[in-house]
């Protein structure tokens, strides 16, 4: 909370805010993770109004949650901010739960401070395609040469952020957020040089992705080793990111073109495709700082 009240009202360009869930497990910064409801909500609303303080007319707020809380703080804070969407983030976890549907989303709320926000550029999708042989999952008929080379209009359902399971991506024991979620989100409400907040920097996640997208970026967390030990190798992240990028703005995906190719199934000329390429062949690509230094900050 201290972090907040440094930083200087009306610059922040995207904040974004992952805190705990309140749902009673332990973290190594041994925060009590087992509020009473009243209280946990009262703590969220005093560092949801810093953030609120600063970020500029014009720009985004996004709040990660589960919907339970989501659903009251999304209405605290639409007093001061103009909501934008419920954005669904499928997650499964195939952890059922007794007496109730089984939760398979986290809700990401998405704010705007004033009418409309000053950044909005969201990604476009590939078509959805069968992963064995490549074809369409949906029929577009005489529809084909309509759609937009660059891919399909993002939703406000989210279906292919995957859980951080593979140790290669999990960068510490506690749950961590998905580099494309981040990059999805950095992409569509900042610019290169724009600020981006996240106060609950967990293992850093929302910072390797402003950093590796070329924004500037503060943010804070109670024990930093995870983040801080990201950062002295970040050539990880670099070809994650890549191989993001290179399957985003794209109709097709290279791999659904081979599967296709390989599997006799020509893609129809009513298509305008655009070849994909890796972010590392794309000279206007910003997955890589082009800095010669960190572009951020980072407090405990």
């Amino acid at each position: 909370m201290s972090m907040l009240s440094d930083v200087a009202s009306e610059t922040v360009d995207l904040a974004f805010a992952d805190p705990p869930f309140n749902l009673g497990k332990a973290y190594s910064s041994k925060i009590n993770d087992a509020l009473h409801e009243e209280d946990y909500l009262a703590w969220c609303r005093q560092w949801l109004d810093e953030i609120i303080r600063t970020v500029k007319p014009g720009g985004s707020v996004f709040l990660y949650n589960l919907p339970k809380w989501n659903l009251q703080l999304g209405a605290y804070a639409s007093r001061s901010l103009t909501f934008r969407h419920w954005i669904t983030v499928d997650m499964k976890y195939s952890l059922p739960i007794q007496n109730r549907l089984y939760p398979a989303h986290y809700s990401l709320l998405y704010l705007v401070k004033g009418d409309r926000p000053s950044i909005f550029h969201p990604d476009r999708l590939p078509v959805p395609s069968c992963r064995h042989c490549g074809g369409e999952q949906r029929d577009y008929g005489g529809y084909k040469d309509k759609m937009n080379p660059k891919g399909v209009s993002l939703t406000d359902v989210w279906t292919d952020i995957p859980p951080v399971r593979h140790a290669k991506y999990k960068k510490r024991a506690a749950n961590a957020l998905p580099l494309k979620l981040m990059d999805r989100i950095v992409s569509m409400a900042s610019d290169p040089g724009s600020l981006v907040l996240d106060p609950f920097g967990g293992s850093g996640t929302t910072f390797v992705a402003a950093e590796l997208n070329g924004r500037r970026w503060v943010g804070s967390e109670l024990d930093c080793a995870d983040a801080i030990s990201r950062f002295e190798d970040l050539e990880p992240d670099k070809a994650h990111l890549s191989e993001i990028h290179a399957n985003k703005n794209v109709l097709f995906t290279e791999a659904s073109l081979k599967a296709r190719k390989k599997n006799g199934k020509p893609l129809s000329d009513k298509y305008r495709v655009q070849v994909p390429t890796s972010a590392a062949d794309n000279p206007e690509c910003t997955c890589t700082s082009c800095s010669s230094g960190v572009q951020g900050q980072l407090f405990s």
